[in-house]
């Protein structure tokens, strides 16, 4: 049985790491390479790096960051921000992520994920569903850093990513983004249920508690957060042993 994954989420701006709410007000939380020097330490399961600009401001993922990171870490790194086209992919795998997570170009240019997992294969490429809660109950995917309505459903799309070859998909609910009151649960119940790759719950994690109901309740398959882990006394380690201890599969 696949144990559940902790998944500690590094925000990049201008090559800083920064943590906001809601996907605004963003506040300096340090340098990256150090931040995930420090989770290599904790031998978190994963990590991953997200720059919140590189699309809106039509540029590449900060590269140089992603370098030192995989050279002096051990952890699996997954990389998103900015990716539009393969040879993004190619040059982000070669400059040492794990795996590559798409958004924005995959929903302007859904083909974009097929012809991605076909070049590298399923298992290495995500994408990432942004969204926001209408006010008919549904849920609206947005891009370029949520600040854009792409007139998609959020289940529908999480359904058409995966037929597309995505391997993993990380649904990301905007409004609970930093609050740390929970994550949007029963909606990643319903995709986890539809899907048929591994779905991370990211967006409102504030407690051991949190993490735990993401993947009893939700049925998870990894829980990813930063305000828990930057701006609380928690950490990955802290998180491991707590769900160990309430009978979650997690790695210790």
């Amino acid at each position: 049985m696949l144990k559940h994954r902790i998944i500690p989420i590094l925000l990049l701006k201008h090559g800083r790491c920064v943590k906001g709410k809601q996907f605004g007000d963003y506040r300096d939380t340090g340098n990256p390479v150090t931040a995930a020097k420090v989770y290599d330490a904790q031998r978190v399961d994963e990590l991953v790096f997200l720059d919140i600009l590189a699309s809106r401001e039509e540029r590449d993922t900060l590269l140089p960051i992603v370098t030192q990171t995989a050279e002096g870490c051990f952890m699996p790194l997954t990389v998103g921000g900015g990716v539009k086209d393969v040879e993004d992919i190619r040059t982000l795998l070669k400059a040492g992520a794990d795996k590559v997570c798409i958004n924005t170009a995959a929903a302007e240019q859904p083909n974009f994920i097929t012809q991605a997992a076909e070049y590298f294969g399923s298992a290495n490429i995500v994408v990432s569903v942004d969204y926001k809660l209408r006010s008919d109950g549904t849920r609206e995917v947005y891009t370029h850093g949520g600040s854009r309505p792409a007139g998609l459903e959020a289940f529908a799309w999480g359904r058409e990513v995966e037929e597309r070859g995505a391997g993993e998909i990380i649904l990301t609910s905007i409004d609970r983004e930093g609050t740390m009151t929970g994550y949007d649960l029963e909606f990643i119940k319903t995709v986890v249920e539809a899907a048929h790759v591994p779905v991370i719950a990211h967006g409102g994690a504030g407690t051991l508690t949190h993490l735990k109901e993401g993947i009893t309740e939700a049925h998870a398959a990894g829980v990813a957060a930063a305000s828990i882990f930057h701006f609380t006394d928690q950490s990955p380690i802290k998180a491991r042993l707590y769900l160990k201890n309430e009978g979650v599969n997690v790695r210790v």
